[in-house]
């Protein structure tokens, strides 16, 4: 059983995994660093505990004590009761949903760990947006995606924002980082994956002509917001796909493109 203590004090050293949560290049260093993320709110804080991460600790205001009266009675973490106005003094802003948690994070697979037992992969470059980041994990689990790689420079799917965006599904969907870039695309083709570039050139296939029908293992890459897929990026690829689009649109947000995407490379696969 968890101990509840009180805390009426900002400063307090027992604080330290909450602070400055709205310190974007903060926490984007500190939390890897100290193998730690943050969840927000009841739901996502229960959906990291069944996906197996330790809790370091839990902050509630009052009213959510109740709520989480049966997480507090089952972890040995200590949890620590403040007052809204604290919250945000520690935090840096207003903590609507009452509850966060201090997790523990896990040493991450590697990308042929995860490729072994893959058909549909997600492969993002450079989206480094987290609530980007989020939108997609939620699409990949919603839709039936086995799993995620990511190239170096994505953002981290652990951080607060991309947790919250993805409502949990981050820990839904196994994901590893792609070390050399783009040369380990080369590994996954060798995996016997189809590499698939979504982009909006005029020169691409429409990807609902393309898949899943011609091919059996598919590693969908997706590019950040604006930019898409760099040069080397489309170069790598085995081809190129579109989503089709009506009345002089373009392209879609990559969050969007994303699910439409997925959905295509799922279509007549039993979605688990």
């Amino acid at each position: 059983m968890a101990e509840l203590i009180t805390i009426d004090d900002p400063a307090d050293p027992r604080l330290r995994d909450y602070t400055s949560l709205t310190d974007v290049e903060l926490r984007r260093r500190r939390e890897p660093a100290e193998g730690l993320f943050i969840a927000e709110g009841e739901k996502v804080i229960r959906r990291a505990r069944q996906a197996g991460y330790q809790m370091r600790s839990m902050l509630l205001s009052a009213k959510w004590v109740d709520t989480m009266r049966d997480v507090i009675d089952e972890v040995p973490a200590p949890v620590y009761a403040v007052s809204p106005e604290l919250a945000e003094q520690v935090t840096g802003y207003h903590v609507h949903r009452g509850a966060l948690a201090s997790m523990q994070r896990k040493t991450l697979p590697g990308a042929d760990e995860l490729l072994a037992g893959a058909r549909r992969v997600v492969v993002m470059e450079a989206v480094n947006d987290h609530t980007n980041i989020g939108a997609v994990f939620r699409s990949a689990a919603a839709l039936g995606m086995d799993a995620v790689l990511l190239s170096p420079d994505c953002a981290d799917p652990l951080y607060r924002r991309s947790v919250k965006v993805s409502m949990g599904a981050v820990f839904s969907v196994p994901y590893a980082r792609l070390e050399h870039w783009p040369r380990d695309l080369e590994a996954v083709r060798e995996g016997g994956f189809r590499l698939l570039a979504l982009t909006p050139d005029e020169k691409a296939e429409d990807i609902d002509v393309v898949a899943p029908h011609r091919m059996d293992r598919v590693a969908l890459m997706l590019g950040a917001e604006g930019e898409g897929l760099s040069t080397r990026a489309l170069v790598a690829a085995d081809q190129w796909v579109r989503i089709p689009m009506a009345h002089g649109v373009d392209s879609l947000n990559v969050g969007a493109a994303a699910a439409v995407a997925f959905y295509a490379v799922t279509a007549g696969r039993p979605v688990a």
